[in-house]
């Protein structure tokens, strides 16, 4: 099948998945949140029991509890004021700690991105079209399958709990308030942590399941991936452009230098070096200028336009790139050597037609592209 064709094979890149993200579409999972909810509820009513139960006792015997002046002052909104002060405090608390432990499970989930997108309303929720498609579609089937596990499952812990609880259960209300409401609440939160325990399996099951979703979901086609391409590198009107820029960037830091320069020696386009050689202002040739890369080509087009000559010396182009700074006459050991470029230069402008010299540079200055010592031998 052609490549063009249009299908989505490839695994998403990074991009694809930031964009996603952006969207609101992110890993998420209504299991974990479910089970963590639960969770954090079971163990805050194993862990705040003794407080709610002393609240609702204190409250209970509030409220059964008569005399003569309650007869004679009687005002209910008192006496329900009193008791939700008792009540209230711990129901507050796991009204907080449950929403946070929820949204902290899916923040994790989805690698810390809150979406603020993901709160705005959406047309696609309410449209009936959508709903159907979601509904009768592959994400349907999967979640009609979800459910029907989660209904088979925690339906089978319930029953295996249930089963040794059900005298217990059918006395309730037969004996003293306390020990009732003791028994009712381990009763309630031991079957909060069997369900709770079911709901984390399902969640480790669900994970998975929403990962491999998520990655079939955004995967790209091979037009996509050339299209995330040339927008990341730009196109060849905009590379041109920058390299344009680059260009005359280039070439603005060098003009005054080349306009003193008599030649320029290059390796043969990645390094170029411009030098003179004025008794007057030193007793050795000078680096007036030197450039790699983008610095070099500009260079190079700048002595075109000079009619400088450009002699191409590798390694004696190396040697004094490496070895001198701009402005500054060049080492002694390469003297001899730049000193024979120097006379044929000469000797052109005097009109002679002599070969290029043939020049030598010291061993201890030879460089490879990247400054690293370089003993092969070379002009």
């Amino acid at each position: 099948m052609s490549e063009d064709s249009g299908e989505k094979t490839f695994a998403p890149t990074e991009k694809r998945k930031t964009d996603a993200a952006k969207n609101g579409d992110v890993l998420r999972s209504r299991e974990l949140a479910t089970a963590v909810g639960m969770m954090v509820g079971a163990v805050w009513l194993r862990l705040a029991g003794p407080w709610m139960l002393s609240a609702m006792s204190d409250t209970l015997r509030t409220g059964l509890t008569w005399d003569r002046s309650a007869i004679e002052d009687f005002s209910p909104g008192r006496t329900l004021l009193e008791a939700l002060k008792g009540v209230l405090p711990p129901l507050l608390v796991l009204g907080v700690l449950v929403p946070i432990a929820v949204v902290g499970s899916q923040l994790g989930f989805s690698n810390g991105k809150f979406l603020p997108a993901n709160l705005a309303p959406k047309a696609s929720r309410i449209n009936p079209l959508s709903g159907l498609k979601r509904v009768f579609g592959t994400g349907g089937w999967i979640e009609l399958a979800k459910g029907l596990a989660k209904l088979v499952l925690l339906g089978t812990i319930a029953y295996e709990w249930a089963r040794g609880r059900v005298a217990g259960l059918i006395g309730l209300g037969a004996g003293p308030v306390t020990p009732q409401l003791a028994f009712a609440w381990d009763t309630i939160t031991s079957l909060l942590f069997a369900l709770g325990s079911g709901l984390v399996l399902i969640a480790m099951i669900d994970f998975p399941i929403q990962f491999v979703r998520r990655f079939f979901r955004l995967r790209m086609s091979h037009q996509e991936l050339r299209d995330e391409s040339k927008e990341a590198e730009g196109s060849p009107e905009k590379k041109a452009a920058i390299r344009g820029r680059q260009r005359q960037l280039a070439l603005g830091g060098v003009h005054r230098a080349m306009a003193e320069a008599q030649f320029v020696i290059t390796n043969p386009t990645h390094f170029a070096v411009a030098m003179a050689y004025d008794p007057l202002r030193a007793q050795a040739p000078i680096v007036l200028a030197k450039g790699r890369g983008e610095k070099a080509l500009a260079m190079r087009e700048l002595a075109a336009e000079r009619a400088l000559p450009v002699l191409e010396y590798p390694a004696l182009a190396r040697s004094v790139y490496f070895t001198t700074r701009e402005n500054q006459v060049i080492r002694e050991e390469l003297y001899g050597a730049v000193a024979a470029v120097l006379a044929f230069v000469l000797s052109l402008k005097r009109g002679d037609h002599v070969p290029p010299p043939l020049v030598e540079v010291p061993t201890a200055l030879r460089f490879d592209a990247e400054g690293r010592p370089d003993a092969r031998k070379a002009a």
